[in-house]
């Protein structure tokens, strides 16, 4: 990278990762008045076995301070990030490029990432000629609100996972979100690195719906941090959808999240799921938009 002010840059290594949460944060505040990144996101999901922290990432410095960061996470995904002080040096041009350059190198054809509609990154990778391939949605059920209990059929219960059902639910998180999302298969091993494997996972963090003969059918995954719970991986199977199960697992984890000190519960979905409706139909509202912008490298 081509870096001018006595700006430097290396690969980054795990124990950079709150470093790198420091300048996301500082972009969402700045953006969009909310911060939605925390450091065992970032941990998670570079413990995964697939990714290599050194190979995959850059960190731009201002002395030791790191001030701007990119990653190429793999399949058709990249993130980056620039401090609010630093922009307008060109960094996230540059970036963008590194990230293509990583992206081609391991054989995309297409590099995205997802930032706020509307914001600086937004506008940047518009003018560099990247499209638009979904919007995301961060919802909110506010603090008091309550969802009515949804009651399952007879025989069916939901509660937490089993470690013996850890390798099920990944079965069916796959197989739900394959059916909407173009990527390959992710192993068990680099699921359990984001999920189980996760600062702060405990065994009550992950809700299961299991059938009469104990099979897993549905799945939900609660993050705490401080007083919010961030309600992710919510899938049920295919052919037991159109019962309630979602539902269910939503006032579960809303539930169990309070039990642990939530005052607000969030999700996320997109575009691609046909799931706002839902969560809009449970209370919940959106608080924030977010687009996933893409840059196809077969044409460069």
């Amino acid at each position: 990278m081509e870096l001018t002010d006595g700006l430097t840059s290396r690969p980054l290594r795990l124990d950079d990762a709150g470093a790198v949460t420091s300048v996301m944060a500082a972009q969402e505040m700045h953006d969009v008045g909310q911060v939605v990144i925390e450091e065992a996101d970032i941990v998670g999901d570079w413990q995964r076995p697939s990714f290599d922290v050194s190979a995959s990432t850059v960190g731009v410095f201002d002395g030791d301070e790191l001030v701007a960061y990119a990653e190429y996470s793999g399949g058709d995904r990249g993130d980056a990030a620039v401090a609010p002080a630093y922009r307008g040096r060109g960094l996230g041009t540059q970036l963008a490029r590194w990230m293509q350059e990583r992206a081609r190198t391991a054989g995309a054809d297409v590099v995205g990432m997802p930032v706020p509609q509307g914001s600086a990154g937004d506008r940047l990778l518009e003018a560099l000629g990247y499209r638009e391939r979904w919007t995301s949605w961060i919802l909110t059920l506010p603090e008091g609100v309550d969802i009515e209990p949804q009651p399952v059929a007879a025989g069916y219960v939901v509660r937490e996972a089993d470690p013996a059902e850890y390798e099920q639910v990944w079965q069916v998180v796959e197989d739900a979100f394959l059916e909407w999302s173009e990527r390959e298969r992710e192993t068990f091993e680099d699921f359990s690195a984001r999920v189980t494997q996760r600062p702060g996972f405990a065994a009550w963090c992950l809700r299961v719906v299991v059938d009469p003969d104990d099979v897993v059918i549905g799945c939900a995954c609660v993050h705490l941090d401080r007083e919010t719970g961030y309600v992710d991986r919510l899938a049920v199977r295919r052919d037991q959808r159109g019962r309630g199960f979602a539902r269910a697992l939503l006032v579960d984890a809303f539930g169990v999240a309070r039990s642990h000190g939530a005052t607000v519960s969030e999700l996320s979905t997109d575009s691609r799921t046909g799931a706002l409706g839902l969560y809009e139909r449970v209370g919940m509202t959106v608080t924030g938009t977010w687009v996933n912008r893409a840059a196809d490298l077969s044409d460069d």
